[in-house]
C-alpha cells in the first residue's frame, strides 16, 4: 500500500451522543476507490486532539500520501466549508469546534502558530457552486480535534509544500435534523458528491 499512490481522506468518530458522523459516512464511500490516478485510503480519527495528532501522524508515515483531505462534522454551518487556516491551539475541552477556550496550549510545542491550507480554495469554490452545491470559505476550524489534524496534517507535510493539503466542515447530514430540528443540515448524497468534486480537482494538481 505504501507503494501505491495515495490520497488520504480522514473522518471522524460520532461525538456528542450523535450516532454517525457525515465526515466518516462520506470517507468511507471514498475507501479504496481510484480518483485522477491516486488510490483512496480512508482513515477514521477519534475526537479529540492529541488522538487526532496521533493517528494523522500514523496514517502519514503508513501510506505516504500524494494529498491529505480532512473531513469533519461542524453542526449549524449552512454549506461545504473549506478550511483557510489552522492555528496551533489546541483545546482538549472544547466539545466543538466553535472557539478557542482559557485552557488552549499549544498544539505542537515550538511549531509556527499557524498554517495556511494548500489547497486551490477559489477553484474549488467555483466548481462545487457550479454543480449547485452550497460552498463557502471558512477562517476557523476552532480549536479542537479538527484543527488539530489540520494543522498537524499541514506541520508533518510541511517539506512537501506543492502536496495538496486541507479540511473540510460538512453540515449536519439530513438524517441528524431530529435531534437538531433548528440547525442547517444537508443531504449526504450532496455531500458526497462535494468531496467527489474537490478529490477528483485536487487529483489534476499533483
Amino acid at each position: 500500500m505504501a507503494q501505491s499512490r495515495i490520497f488520504l481522506v480522514t473522518g471522524f468518530a460520532a461525538f456528542g451522543g450523535e450516532r454517525i458522523n457525515p465526515s466518516w459516512e462520506i470517507a468511507l464511500r471514498l475507501d479504496g476507490e481510484e480518483i485522477g490516478g491516486l488510490k483512496v485510503k480512508s482513515v477514521k480519527v477519534p475526537v479529540g486532539c492529541a488522538a487526532a495528532v496521533r493517528r494523522i501522524n500514523a496514517a502519514i508515515v503508513r501510506y505516504r500520501p500524494r494529498a491529505i483531505l480532512g473531513l469533519g462534522q461542524a453542526g449549524g454551518r449552512t454549506a461545504i466549508s473549506i478550511e483557510k487556516v489552522a492555528i496551533n491551539l489546541a483545546d482538549e475541552n472544547t466539545a466543538a469546534d466553535d472557539g478557542v477556550g482559557a485552557s488552549a496550549k499549544p498544539l505542537i510545542a515550538g511549531a509556527p502558530e499557524a498554517y495556511f491550507a494548500r489547497l486551490p480554495i477559489p477553484t474549488l469554490i467555483r466548481e462545487l457552486r457550479r454543480r449547485e452545491i452550497p460552498a463557502q470559505v471558512s477562517l476557523s476550524a476552532g480549536a479542537y480535534a479538527c484543527n488539530a489534524l489540520m494543522y498537524a496534517s499541514l506541520h508533518l507535510t510541511r517539506r512537501r509544500s506543492a502536496m495538496p493539503v486541507g479540511f473540510i466542515h460538512l453540515p449536519y447530514d439530513a438524517r441528524q435534523s431530529a435531534r437538531h430540528p433548528n440547525a442547517p443540515s444537508m443531504a449526504l448524497a450532496m455531500m458526497e458528491r462535494a468531496i467527489r468534486a474537490v478529490a477528483e480537482t485536487l487529483a489534476c494538481t499533483i
